[in-house]
């Protein structure tokens, strides 16, 4: 079946590099792939709906520590980059991708009111010879069943005037070794001609590009991606729970096991998820797999023991404290170190710092923080009540004025060997401790 007009008119210019892209949402996944794309010859525009985002692009300045200040100031001066709050833009885009949040509501279901809301946008302005791209993580279908309906509704018809695509996106904040190119891309399409265009255009800015039979299928690469990583973290945390009651440090038996060269891949337990995909993206399968009549139980039960992982963690604060320093956590002022989800990062994305805080001050104890990435907490949707509170400075008499130090992020810029020196009792869920070389009786795992 020979292609349609549209599809060739957009080929071309993706081979030319003539093509406009837009690219919705510019948060850690949007501004690095805008970015990207305009270091491969392509123009690109940015969509975001805070001005406050696009007043720092237009200064040059990155808020996203995976770009460059320098790398977005290039982009600008060379007309390679641009970003607005004008949505009908949209319409001098020739490919356009979607890269805003999927969250949980309360009740563990898919929050697709972003993704819809954008759909929407995009209908208002969908022409024909535009390629759309969703990136955000969600469960199967959604690309077909929900974005495509929408856009479809102008009478424009999907595989002939415009064409869909779905590529999830991997980006890990914080990896020194893999960057948007040169981290392997999956890419699928409504159909051979809309699958053609992704391999082109994703094969212009990426090193490595993997396409799939279809976008359902590319929806679920991601979700097994994640998924396996959830159910294996709650795996090595439920070991640390059993290991700990038996005197055995899961720290060492995690160090010994991966020196098998094969069959093993070593997982480290925390003091629970975060990120924006691990302790969310598994429940968008567990939804959709209810429509099926099919259990998902190794994934809730993942769930069940990480969620659990934070409190496990503040018990064993409260045995720690009563038991070493004749203390109840009530009457306690503890600091916690570290409120981005992963070292090196400023990110705190569903943090358990976070809910760590939380927990200890529904117990009656005062919580402070010190993180060297983060001088204050910013909105969040689940802990606006915690808006605002500033990192505390790590000096010798900081540390020894709390009753205990609690580590629930190991950033690399944070001298150990004080707290080690200073901290009445220590409460480490990484192992830094021992990884350093540092240790001591007020030096407790958990």
């Amino acid at each position: 079946m020979a292609s349609s007009p549209a599809h060739d008119a957009l080929f071309r210019k993706i081979e030319a590099r003539t093509a406009r892209a837009g690219v919705i949402g510019l948060g850690y996944v949007g501004l690095p792939l805008a970015i990207a794309i305009a270091r491969s010859g392509f123009a690109v525009t940015g969509f975001d709906i805070d001005p406050a985002k696009i007043v720092s692009l237009e200064a040059k300045h990155s808020y996203i520590d995976a770009v460059a200040s320098d790398d977005l100031a290039l982009a600008t001066d060379n007309k390679r980059f641009s970003a607005t709050t004008d949505f009908a833009l949209l319409a001098d885009c020739d490919v356009i991708i979607i890269c805003v949040p999927t969250p949980l509501t309360r009740h563990r279901d898919p929050d697709l009111s972003f993704v819809d809301a954008t759909a929407r946008s995009i209908a208002k302005h969908l022409r024909s010879g535009q390629l759309v791209v969703l990136e955000s993580t969600t469960y199967p279908g959604t690309t077909d069943d929900v974005v495509k309906v929408i856009l479809e509704t102008t009478g424009l018809k999907s595989g002939t005037d415009f064409f869909i695509g779905f590529s999830p996106e991997r980006e890990d904040p914080g990896n020194q070794h893999f960057n948007t190119a040169t981290i392997p891309k999956i890419v699928a399409g409504d159909g051979a001609d809309a699958l053609l265009l992704m391999v082109r255009f994703y094969g212009a800015a990426v090193r490595t590009v993997v396409p799939v039979s279809s976008n359902a299928t590319a929806e679920a690469v991601k979700l097994t991606e994640n998924i396996f990583r959830s159910v294996n973290i709650a795996l090595v945390n439920e070991l640390k729970t059993v290991y700990a009651a038996m005197g055995i440090d899961v720290w060492e038996v995690i160090d010994a096991a991966k020196t098998k060269p094969f069959g093993y891949m070593p997982f480290y337990p925390g003091p629970g998820l975060g990120g924006h995909c691990i302790p969310i993206d598994p429940f968008y399968l567990t939804w959709k797999s209810r429509e099926y009549e099919l259990p998902t139980r190794f994934i809730e039960l993942a769930g069940e023991i990480n969620s659990a992982m934070p409190r496990y963690v503040i018990a064993k604060l409260a045995e720690a404290l009563d038991m070493r320093a004749g203390k109840a956590l009530s009457r306690s002022r503890v600091l916690v170190l570290g409120l981005a989800y992963k070292k090196n990062v400023a990110d705190i994305r569903e943090s358990p710092s976070l809910r760590l805080i939380e927990i200890i001050e529904e117990r009656g104890g005062k919580a402070d923080y010190h993180d060297p990435l983060v001088g204050e907490i910013p909105s969040t949707r689940e802990y606006q009540h915690l808006k605002g509170r500033a990192s505390v400075d790590l000096t010798p008499e900081t540390i020894s004025s709390y009753d205990a130090i609690l580590v629930a992020t190991d950033h690399d810029q944070v001298d150990y060997s004080a707290i080690t020196r200073n901290a009445p009792l220590i409460v480490d869920t990484r192992n830094v401790f021992s990884r350093l070389g540092l240790s001591g009786d007020h030096i407790i795992k958990a």
